[in-house]
């Protein structure tokens, strides 16, 4: 069930990445965080964010390697149980107080750590589907098939849609659309809903890159959204408007660490977890970012490469949901950082401030380690 000898067969290559990519981190929520009662020159690095997220990321590689080393196939026979316990912390979250007015947290009492069960049903909903379209793969063109995959999908979707978590939500259908396509679902339906989703993002970029003017929607939109729904899809926010900014103040250089005058003096809401992007852009100009979207490109094409060489069709649909899980938030992130998507609240993977996306984030590449370890293995 567990195998140490696990970890000597892993891609070390993703080492690199991420602590490149844990590195960035600390380095942008030091330059964010230092308090202001402080004289010029007396900043320490490691101020009390840098010291809670570098413990979040010592317990990230205890979670990896954890995943990395026990065997994925053993879980199987558990995946009914991990699901109805995704369903049950979704579920918990409505008997509970709200923080920040929605609610997506468990406050645990004592150690006063918040808990985020959506991070974690998104790798539930994808160990699931895996495990039922390859005991499916038979039949996997039939209705059946394609209505309790579905019925996998959707009831955590509309539970994280209700607390109210659009972004999280809406990951999980991208992913569900690659391991419908990989799972030989019908496809005609895969490609209805890739369709669908495909003019809906269109429809998105278009009005927030200017091609369609927001006010000229409005009339129409209201029809099917609410008020308040629609004005999320408002391309001209405060916060819009704040990222852009700061993104071209850093011009292609960047005016150094610690030497922003636009995000560190408060201009730019939530610059170390939502808005990090353009943080980090400030301060480190195009040239930062595009090193940093690099590092990502690296981490998605090493996790396409475990796709590539699974061992069986558990693990290349698993490896497959996961990969996209993990692409879809770094691009929807940066895309609503850039202006091109609404600002949903979805964190930049392993660079954001906070602990549940850090460990999913962790567990997930674990997951995929664990995969490419066992490729040579019958």
């Amino acid at each position: 069930m567990w195998s140490v000898k696990a970890l000597t067969r892993l891609d070390h290559r993703v080492i690199i990445v991420l602590v490149c990519l844990m590195s960035i981190s600390l380095v942008v929520i030091s330059s964010y965080s230092v308090p202001d009662s402080l004289n010029p020159g007396e900043e320490p690095f490691f101020t009390p964010m840098v010291r809670v997220q570098l413990q979040w990321f010592l317990m990230g590689w205890v979670v990896f390697i954890l995943s990395a080393c026990f065997d994925y196939n053993r879980l199987r026979e558990w995946t009914w149980l991990l699901y109805l316990l995704v369903l049950g912390s979704l579920v918990g979250l409505f008997f509970t107080d709200a923080i920040q007015r929605v609610n997506r947290w468990y406050r645990i009492p004592l150690i006063h750590i918040s808990f985020q069960p959506s991070e974690y049903a998104k790798i539930g909903v994808v160990w699931t589907l895996s495990w039922f379209l390859e005991r499916r793969r038979n039949i996997a063109s039939s209705w059946s098939t394609c209505f309790f995959s579905v019925l996998i999908v959707g009831i955590p979707f509309f539970l994280i849609l209700k607390q109210p978590d659009l972004g999280t939500a809406l990951v999980l259908l991208p992913m569900s659309f690659v391991m419908l396509y990989f799972g030989g679902v019908r496809p005609s339906i895969v490609k209805g809903m890739a369709f669908f989703g495909g003019m809906l993002l269109i429809l998105v970029a278009s009005l927030f890159s200017g091609l369609l003017p927001y006010e000229t929607l409005r009339p129409y939109a209201t029809h099917i959204l609410k008020e308040y729904q629609f004005e999320r899809l408002n391309p001209a926010t405060p916060h819009q408007k704040a990222a852009a900014t700061a993104i071209g103040l850093g011009g292609w250089s960047g005016v150094g660490w610690r030497q922003s005058s636009y995000s560190g003096r408060g201009w730019l809401p939530y610059p170390y977890t939502d808005s990090v992007f353009p943080a980090f852009g400030e301060e480190f100009g195009l040239m930062g970012l595009f090193f940093l979207m690099g590092l990502y490109y690296c981490l998605i094409h090493f996790g396409f490469q475990v796709t590539a060489v699974a061992k069986d069709s558990f693990g290349q649909l698993l490896s497959a949901g996961v990969t996209v899980y993990l692409a879809m938030h770094i691009l929807v992130n940066i895309g609503m950082m850039s202006g091109l998507l609404p600002i949903t609240g979805v964190p930049l993977l392993l660079i954001s401030y906070g602990g549940s996306s850090i460990l999913s984030t962790m567990l997930a590449l674990g997951i995929l380690q664990n995969i490419y370890s066992q490729r040579f293995m019958f």
